[in-house]
């Protein structure tokens, strides 16, 4: 710096004196003064170059030296990612869980393609892993923020939906969900939520949606609920479920909500999750089956896989547990085709494997109910636009 300072100020001057010689008439004079302030100029620019060459020369070790270093460090971060990485994965294959069907898998069973850091770290698995061994049966279970940090001190937060909500499924295996679930009794129906634009039921097994065609159907969900609310005449049905699936089925309360609501569904923005159990092992853990079902009208309801008349169709499915002789599968409909997770479990291209207790497309015993539960609807409030999540 302070080179560089000198050598502009000589520059500075040798601009002033040659102002000052084109000034003076003696052109023999100017030419010897020009002549000089060249030569000066000349020098300094040598003495310039070999000092940044001297420079050079004593920072080339210095940055060779730091390049070692930079690689050096590199390696050990690469060392410590792999050591890391082998260090989860040991505690994934060690960590095991205990579900109420009496099963132990560890996480790296239940989530073979791995899982992040902290999965099985939160009360919630802690929890029903401890009631499980201890032959405790849960009636209820929510968990609430306690404390500083990002969230809200005193608000409900579900199981977060990269570590918790993955091993949940195997978790509660084993509490008999299909046993549980409420089939026709009375006129009742469990309203799960509510309020004044929509109205949400638990439908159970054996209840029609919406009345049939003859007047030995005109009991349904639809029907009983128009009955049992004072708002009744009003509601409309928005979607529909099988008779012999139980789950969440939702009303409109008035034209606003069910033209909302409705315009959701035809355009596939609904999230839908289903519970069923199958009737045999299923060797895929997950995947996506594409199969376009079409419906015979000389044997309806009934409904086939038929790749030149059938209309897409599309279900993602997930297995929760595994027996000896049943596997607990989740389903996510993709499309919403009449009857598509049935055929998408029984035919051979699908799962090849019938939901226990189905009637039409495998076999049933004396008195077994379809394992099918709609468990979980994703959706904007027709009003709010808020993202409503409702469970059963």
């Amino acid at each position: 710096m302070e080179l560089n300072l000198i050598h502009a100020q000589r520059k500075e001057e040798r601009k002033k004196q040659r102002e000052c010689l084109f000034s003076n008439p003696q052109n023999e004079e100017i030419a010897y003064q020009l002549n000089k302030l060249q030569e000066q100029s000349k020098r300094d620019g040598m003495e310039k170059r070999r000092l940044k060459r001297q420079r050079d020369e004593q920072l080339q070790p210095l940055q060779r030296i730091i390049q070692e270093a930079d690689q050096a460090i590199q390696q050990l971060k690469q060392e410590r990612k792999i050591r890391s990485r082998q260090l989860q994965t040991q505690m994934h294959c060690t960590y095991s869980l205990t579900n109420f069907a009496g099963n132990s898998l560890s996480l790296k069973q239940l989530m073979p393609q791995g899982l992040p850091t902290g999965t099985g770290e939160c009360c919630a698995p802690k929890l029903l892993h401890y009631a499980a061994t201890q032959g405790f049966k849960p009636l209820a279970m929510a968990e609430f923020w306690w404390g500083s940090g990002s969230k809200e001190q005193g608000k409900f937060y579900g199981a977060c939906a990269e570590r918790c909500q993955p091993i949940m499924g195997f978790l509660l295996s084993g509490l008999s969900k299909f046993d549980n679930i409420p089939r026709i009794a009375g006129d009742s129906l469990p309203i799960i939520y509510e309020d004044e634009w929509l109205v949400a039921i638990a439908k159970p097994a054996g209840l029609l949606s919406v009345p049939g065609r003859h007047s030995a159907k005109g009991d349904s969900a639809f029907s009983r609920l128009r009955n049992l609310l004072a708002d009744g005449m009003n509601l409309r049905p928005v979607h529909r479920l099988d008779q012999d699936t139980s789950g969440i089925l939702l009303f409109a309360r008035n034209l606003e909500s069910y033209r909302s609501l409705s315009r959701q569904f035809e355009q596939r923005q609904v999230y839908k999750i289903y519970d069923a159990m199958l009737a045999g092992r299923v060797i895929l853990s997950e995947g996506t089956i594409n199969l376009p079902l079409w419906g015979d009208p000389t044997h309806r309801p009934y409904q086939v896989v038929d790749w030149q008349r059938g209309k897409p169709s599309m279900t993602k499915f997930r297995v929760i547990s595994m027996g000896e002789i049943y596997t607990q599968v989740e389903f996510i409909p993709l499309t919403g085709r009449t009857h598509q997770l049935r055929v998408h479990a029984a035919d051979s291209q699908g799962l090849g494997i019938p939901i226990v207790g189905d009637r039409l497309y495998g076999v049933a015993n004396e008195g077994e109910r379809l394992c099918l539960h709609a468990r979980e609807l994703h959706f904007l409030h027709p009003r709010s636009g808020d993202r409503m999540i409702i469970r059963t």
